[in-house]
């Protein structure tokens, strides 16, 4: 759902007249005090909240409380939580003595003073998110449009808070259940902004692995069958990563390098590597139609032959069905893990709106569709991630009919039933968003199956996936397509990795020690997802490249904007990282299309434009795609063919990119790749189209 316009509903309200009295008076004068100033100004809500801001320090290093940090200047927006909020969170506490060991609800009843610390950090980090010294502070108008949609920057204590809208106008939660008050909201200080909150924000620091095991042990429906599932595949463990430990301390330890882009920006590594996942479930109301009975102490069994029966699975495929379902090969984890993520996907964020992608128009959805390719758990296999004005929301493993003529729109115009794909249902309220540190679980309406229907509607079509999607990494840490609140550039929107004699940050993509790479976030650009990744240097930088449903000659290309202070790359291609045989000559990314042999801007005559596509192919080239909005009319927008070889399913391929000329500030630039079969890019009946 998405939220309404507040700017406008409020501005009819004041004209018409409500039912309700509502004083926003609050919200304007304070533009000369400071956040502490306000709070102070009114002990009877937040006197409890201003003694904790007095007692919780910034960071274990420091010696500064918050309550000092909000007197400076600064960009910060506080959901400051009452003092009957901070009453009822104790209430909930003395409710639970077992965990948090307090008999009563009062600071008194604290007898172990780590935890007591614990608490107040709790309550304190979590409610103020510090924007930084280049962000703006978020109003409610400036909130995240999508219900379970993330704030772009963390709280104090390093978390996305989601914001979900409710069925007034003005009914807004913070991670699901954390009311903000209608009259006391958008309050405007010298150094940000105060929204009175009617709950405290404490979201639990839960694993994926300690969510799934209370499920088990309550018995609790809704995903009871899918977390059993993984228990019995003995995931649970793998599902505990929330933190790479190693990789912080040499960050502390200043063992990874910040560069300068040219006395522009300064382009910093992450500041941490946490793990993440997702899953996606189908329900235990899909089950019990099925005749399978989420509780019942046989229900793996019963899982697993329901898997065989249905033939979740592809011919081709090898596989065990003992019950040693923690072997990879055995059908009930290949099935499992065919539903997981390696990465953390919020919702916001499943599906990437870039307002340039498509073509014709800003929409979203845009009436051309959305789509990208994800990269499986355990196995490596594809789901594609897809969206469009006819999918009515997020589908997975959809294949419509578009139209896909040379004059044509690229909409969809139908979707066969045994086609439509699986919906995420982003909305309903069993989603789990906020709840899991390192996880986001999405109900389907029905289980995934990796079955021989699906690989070959895989394999009919040119797979196109954004370099990101290949690197996992980026999305758990919300570096991908990060959501600020300013624009224009600055240091926050790039990011660098390590080399990888220092480190694997991406365990995909090996880069050596002479590479600089820049990801730089420039949403709203033409590009894939407006975003793209710079290689600077004598680069050489190794990628693992997504498997393929079946085994056949495919060309694989790489997507990239001509630029005259690109350079001169070989590519190489192959199933060992440590001896890539090469491909082809090497190619020049600073030539644009009219140094390219074979290419003219396209004429009325669709014919001629055909004969045209084919002689620039003879020569490994490509235009850009027409999805891309003045992609295929940009002289600078080259398709690059890299390899076009015979690659099969169960295997791992690399790509490895090396400069060849003795340059340190010559870049690879890398968007897309595309995957596309011999039977789509060869077809003797359909051309492969333009789009």
């Amino acid at each position: 759902m998405k939220r309404y316009t507040f700017g406008l509903i409020a501005a009819i309200l004041l004209l018409i007249g409500c039912t309700e009295d509502v004083d926003v008076s609050s919200r304007y004068v304070f533009k000369e005090n400071t956040i502490i100033d306000y709070l102070s100004k009114h002990p009877d809500s937040y006197s409890s909240y201003l003694d904790l801001l007095y007692k919780v320090h910034v960071s274990s290093l420091s010696e500064t409380t918050v309550g000092q940090l909000l007197t400076a200047r600064g960009h910060y927006t506080v959901f400051a939580p009452t003092n009957e909020a901070i009453q009822a969170y104790l209430d909930t506490l003395a409710a639970s003595p077992d965990e948090y060991y307090i008999t009563a609800p009062s600071w008194d009843a604290f007898t172990d003073s780590a935890k007591l610390d614990s608490i107040r950090q709790t309550i304190v980090l979590n409610s103020i998110i510090d924007c930084g010294d280049n962000g703006f502070p978020y109003m409610t108008y400036d909130f995240p449009q999508e219900n379970g949609g993330e704030f772009g920057y963390a709280n104090m204590n390093e978390k996305k808070l989601t914001v979900y809208y409710g069925n007034s106008p003005d009914s807004i939660y913070v991670n699901k259940d954390c009311p903000i008050n209608l009259r006391n909201r958008d309050v405007v200080t010298l150094n940000g902004y105060v929204h009175q909150m009617e709950k405290v924000v404490a979201p639990r620091n839960l694993s994926a692995s300690f969510y799934l095991k209370e499920i088990i042990a309550m018995k609790k429906e809704g995903f009871l069958v899918m977390a059993r599932a993984i228990e019995a595949c003995g995931l649970l463990d793998t599902l505990k990563a929330m933190r790479d430990e190693v990789y912080e301390k040499m960050y502390l330890t200043g063992r990874f390098k910040s560069w300068d882009n040219g006395g522009q920006f300064q382009i910093n590594p992450p500041k941490h590597r946490l793990y993440g996942f997702t899953i996606f479930a189908a329900t235990d109301d899909f089950w019990r139609e099925q005749g399978l009975d989420p509780t019942a102490p046989d229900l793996v069994p019963q899982l697993v032959r329901w898997i065989k029966d249905q033939h979740q699975y592809s011919e081709g495929d090898v596989f065990t069905t003992d019950d040693n379902y923690s072997d990879p090969g055995n059908l009930l984890y290949q099935w499992t893990t065919y539903h997981l993520l390696p990465m953390r996907v919020p919702s916001d964020k499943l599906i990437i709106h870039n307002e340039s992608f498509a073509a014709n128009v800003v929409a979203n959805p845009s009436p051309v569709p959305v789509t990208d390719y994800l990269i499986t758990f355990g196995k490596r296999r594809l789901i594609k991630i897809y969206e469009s004005k006819r999918s009515n929301g997020i589908c997975l493993n959809r294949f419509p009919k578009q139209d896909n003529k040379r004059t044509g729109t690229g909409e969809e115009l139908e979707c066969d039933p045994d086609k439509e794909g699986i919906h995420v249902n982003v909305d309903d309220p069993r989603a789990v968003l906020s709840d899991i540190s390192n996880c986001c679980i999405y109900p389907i309406e029905r289980p995934l199956a990796y079955d021989d229907a699906l690989r070959d509607n895989l394999h009919r079509e040119r797979i196109r996936i954004d370099i990101m999607s290949m690197l996992p990494e980026t999305m758990t840490n919300d570096i991908r397509c990060k959501k600020l609140t300013h624009s224009g550039l600055n240091d926050e929107n790039f990011c660098t990795f390590p080399p990888h004699e220092t480190y694997d940050y991406c365990q995909d993509m090996l880069l050596s020690e002479d590479s600089r790479p820049r990801y730089s976030n420039y949403s709203g650009t033409t590009m894939m997802f407006g975003d793209e990744l710079l290689i600077y240097g004598n680069y050489d930088v190794t990628l693992r490249f997504p498997p393929v449903p079946r085994a056949t000659t495919y060309e694989i290309r790489l997507g990239y904007i001509a630029q005259f202070n690109r350079g001169i790359v070989q590519y190489y291609f192959g199933t060992d990282p440590n001896n890539l045989p090469v491909t082809g000559i090497p190619v020049d990314m600073t030539r644009m299309g009219e140094n390219l042999p074979g290419y003219e801007s396209d004429s009325q005559d669709q014919d001629y434009n055909a004969e045209l596509d084919k002689m620039m192919r003879n020569y490994g080239l490509m235009k850009g795609p027409n999805a891309i909005l003045g992609c295929r009319a940009d002289v600078r927008w080259i398709r690059s063919i890299v390899a076009r070889m015979t690659v099969t399913p169960d295997k791992d391929y690399y790509l490895k990119m090396k400069s060849v000329i003795d340059s340190d500030e010559r870049q690879l630039m890398v968007d897309f790749f595309e995957l596309c079969p011999k039977e789509v890019y060869d077809s003797p009946l359909t051309p492969e189209d333009i789009w």
